[in-house]
Parts: C-alpha cells; structure tokens; sequence
C-alpha cells in the first residue's frame, strides 16, 4: 500500500500538543516510578531485612518487564488498536502500583513490579507511535525536544516526592500516588485520543519472546545470587546464568529464522543503526547502573532522611532540562558524531567526583558534579537514538526502534543488576564484628552496623560500641561506593570507543524521505 507524502509544519500545533499532553501524563507516571524507587531501595532493604542485590530486583524486574512488553505493543496496537491498548496500559500500571503498596515480602514487591512493568513497558511506544502520527516524522527532533521537558519531572520530582512521602508518611505511599495519576490519565486519554482504525497485524514472535525474557532474567539472577553464594562454584550461581545464557544464544540464531522476528538482528547490517546501538547500550549499563547508587550514597553514608536525598539528586534533572531541547533540535542539523562526544566529556568530568567519596564530601562538589552530569546525559542519549534510527527506510523505523528500546531497558536491567552486585560484594568484605549477629543468626559487620545506625540511631543504644568502629565502617561503605563507581566510570570512558564511529558528516535520512513500505511509521524513540 502506497501512501501520498503529505508535507507536516514545521511547529508543533495545539492539535498535537493536545495529544502530547496524554502521552506526557503516561510518562510521567512510569518514569516518575523508576526515580521514585531509586530513594527507597535502602527502607525495602530495611523493611524486608533482604540485601541491596536482592533489593535491586524491584528495579531489575521492572526494566526487564519493559523490555518484554516494548516489541508486543507494536503487534497488539495494530490488533487491537492504539487507544485501546494504551488505557489497558494505563490501567495495568495502576492496578500493579496499587497491589505494590499490599506487599508484604521482597517477593512479592518485586512480583508486582513486573506486573507495574507490564503496564509501563507499553505506555512509551504506544504513546510515540501515537505521536508520530499526529506530529509526523520529519518533526521528530522537535517533537522529543518538548516532550523531554515535561518527562524531566520525572528524574527530578521523582526522588523529592518519594523522599517526602516516605518520611512523612510511608513506603507504600511511593506506589499509592499512581492511583489518581491513573485515573486522570484514564479519563484525559478516553477524551484526547482519536478513534482506533485496527487493522490487520503482521505475526508475532511469541517463541522468540519465550526465549529471551526468561534468558535474560535467569541470567541475571543468578549474577545476582553471587554475593550471598560467595562464589560462581554455587548451583546457584551457575545454573541459572547457564541456562540463561543458552536461550540467549537459541534466540539470537533463532531471531534470523522467522520473517517478523521479536528483534530484527539484520537490521545491525546498518552500520549506524550499529554504532549508535552499541554506544547506547554500554553508557546505559553504566549511567543507569550507577545511578541508582547516588542516592543509596547519601542515604546510608551520610546518613541523610529521604528527602533530602531526593533533594541532592535534583541538579541531574535540571542539568538534563537544560540541554535536552537543545540536543533535541541539534539532531536535526548536525551530524551526531559532532556533538554527542562534547556530552561524554561532561558526565566523565562530573562522574569522577563519585570515584573520590568518603564519609565528608563536600555537598557542593558532589551536586555540582551532578549537575554537569545532567547536562552531558540530555545531550547524549536522544541524538544517539535519532541516529540509530534516521538513515533507516521508513518501513524498518518500527523494526528499529523495537530493536533500539529493548537494548536500552536490556542495558538498565543489567546495568542495575552488575553494580547492584559489586557494592554488596564490596560491603561484604567488611569485617565482622565479634559477638554481633543480625536477627537470623548472621554476624553484622563494621560497615552494615555503621550504615544502619545512619538511619536508625537508636541502634547504638542496643550496641555499645566504640565510636572508631562506626567510623571505620562508614569509611569501608565509603570506599564501597568509590570502588562500584570507578567500574561505572571505566565503562563511561569505554563508551567514546564506539562514540567516535558515530557520524560526523551529514548523511540522506530515510526515514524523512516520504517513502511509506507496509507498514506504518512508528515512533524512533522511547525516554526511559
């Protein structure tokens, strides 16, 4: 089916901007509920007596949730229709977040995060793809330059919210705020949104689904189960990254067999799609996992109440709202090899702060150096995802950006899991302290005594210790939280590697070129 090339405005029009404020409010929703988390992983680990690789999961599922769902939504929008299928997301976020708040076990929490994951894994490319048709591709720099804007309350409200509501009232309240966010959204998406127009849908990938979400959990998990199993000689350990990685490996020789594969592997024959997905994958693995760690930072080490914590991260959001409309509409003109390095060298510069913490660091240092990080991260990853994608011929943008999405929710899933992991190695080498054990019989070491008498005083009352004990202990979680953060900044710097392959001349987009193939044009991006 051929389509005549109908030429867009270049602005944005109230009609689009009536539709983006429904896909703002869904974004919001899902990403404020990554952030939010990110300030709670140390009360889970409290509350549910369970370590920060354990606790990490309640990220770790949910990322791996997204990335399940982002190559079914394309499928099932065609089946079912968009406007349908997005308030079915809509409403399985807000029923996960609810049940969220009832956990009562790690287990369950992180069995509801999937579930939340399920829901927001679809909201994104449901709403791009919702978008694009509304603004048109040749507007898509624009397009993700005011949409950055309002998403950005996410990175930056989402740690102050969660910090506020689990001081002043508790955990469960993180999750409960989606309930009327939903509904709004619910009733705002039944008015805004056009009319669906099913239609028929090409075959989905279900066995190569089968293979790859359960590869990459298994695996995970039992990169996971390393700290407390002490060794990779543990059943635990191996027997699941075994099998894991096996499907992994079935999948990637199976995903070149079927004509409509869960991720189309061919398309790595474009040498932009390529470089673009590479440098987007190892800068997520390490941004993204040591993100998370930030605030664990001023929470256990310099024993700060939540908000503040929240508080201290807000500079990255702001850094980013800054430069992310800039790079938004940069993408479209300049080539991005021109400008994306510019961006590496400012989070290199502001992450080596993190490599040199100790118990005292200087707030100014650390928030400066967050604020110089945000302004590389807006300038970085949606001009890598608009290269990825704009050489690409207009019937493989849908392909490409399931391909591009999914890497990217892969790259937080592991990011989250491998640093996870290398701070609970790093906090077990603390030494033990005689004669202490926790409430199950294992003995508490000078670093896990130290940080929890960060956030719970009273427990020096219960543990009359020598005061150097404490601070020998912060300084060991300090040179924990040192030691994860020079891994992450190796993997910073390994990122100019493929960063300096982008290209640097100005190439034919394809993707603008009025060419319609079969298939619909999907949306390039997702911000997660």
């Amino acid at each position: 089916m051929t389509q005549q090339a109908v030429a867009a405005p270049d602005k944005l029009d109230a009609a689009v901007l009536k539709v983006a404020g429904v896909v703002v409010l869904g974004a919001i929703m899902s990403i404020l509920d990554v952030t939010v988390v990110s300030v709670a992983i140390p009360t889970f680990q409290r509350e549910f007596d369970a370590s920060y690789a354990r606790v990490a999961w309640t990220m770790t599922g949910y990322t791996l949730a997204l990335a399940t769902v982002i190559p079914l939504a394309g499928w099932a929008a065609d089946r079912f229709g968009t406007k349908r299928l997005y308030m079915v997301a809509l409403a399985l976020f807000t029923i996960g977040s609810g049940l969220c708040a009832t956990a009562d076990s790690i287990g369950q929490l992180i069995a509801y995060r999937v579930l939340q994951g399920l829901g927001g894994g679809m909201l994104m490319p449901l709403g791009m793809t919702i978008m694009t048709r509304a603004a048109g591709p040749n507007r898509i720099g624009r397009l993700m330059a005011v949409l950055g804007i309002p998403m950005l309350l996410g990175p930056i409200g989402g740690p102050i919210l969660g910090g506020w509501l689990i001081d002043t009232a508790s955990w469960h309240w993180i999750f409960l705020i989606n309930l009327p966010i939903g509904v709004i959204a619910l009733v705002y998406a039944q008015m805004a949104l056009p009319k669906d127009a099913p239609e028929p849908s090409e075959s989905f990938d279900f066995l190569g689904m089968l293979m790859l979400s359960p590869g990459l959990a298994l695996f995970l998990y039992g990169i996971s189960s390393l700290p407390e199993a002490g060794t990779f000689a543990d059943a635990e350990v191996w027997a699941p990254m075994l099998v894991g990685a096996a499907l992994v490996v079935a999948f990637v020789r199976h995903s070149f067999k079927p004509r409509h594969p869960l991720l189309d592997l061919r398309l790595f024959a474009n040498r932009n799609l390529t470089v673009a997905s590479v440098t987007l994958f190892v800068f997520i693995i390490a941004f993204m996992g040591a993100g998370l760690l930030f605030p664990s930072y001023f929470l256990q080490v310099r024993g700060e109440s939540t908000l503040t914590a929240g508080l201290l991260m807000a500079p990255q959001g702001i850094g980013a709202m800054l430069t992310m409309p800039i790079a938004g509409m940069l993408a479209d003109r300049v080539p991005v090899g021109r400008t994306v390095p510019f961006s590496l060298v400012l989070i290199v510069a502001g992450f080596f702060a993190f490599t040199q913490v100790d118990p005292g660091t200087s707030y100014v240092l650390l928030c400066g150096s967050l604020f110089v990080m945000g302004l590389g991260m807006g300038g970085t990853m949606m001009p890598i995802m608009t290269s990825a994608l704009k050489t690409l011929h207009a019937q493989e943008v849908a392909r490409g950006s399931t391909l591009v999405n999914i890497l990217q929710q892969i790259g937080g899933s592991v990011g989250a899991a491998v640093m996870s992991v290398i701070l609970t190695n790093e906090l077990n080498g603390s030494r033990p302290i005689p004669g202490v054990t926790d409430p199950s019989g294992k003995p508490v070491t000078e670093a896990g005594l130290a940080i929890a008498t960060q956030q719970q005083p009273e427990l020096l009352a219960q543990f009359p210790v020598d005061p150097g004990l404490i601070e020998r202990g912060l300084d060991f979680a300090a040179r924990s939280f040192s030691g994860t953060f020079w891994v992450a900044f190796a993997l910073v710097l390994v990122t100019f590697v493929p960063a300096a392959f982008l290209p640097r001349r100005r190439e034919p987009a394809h993707l603008l070129d009025g060419q319609q193939g079969d298939e619909q044009v999907k949306t390039p991006v997702v911000i997660h």
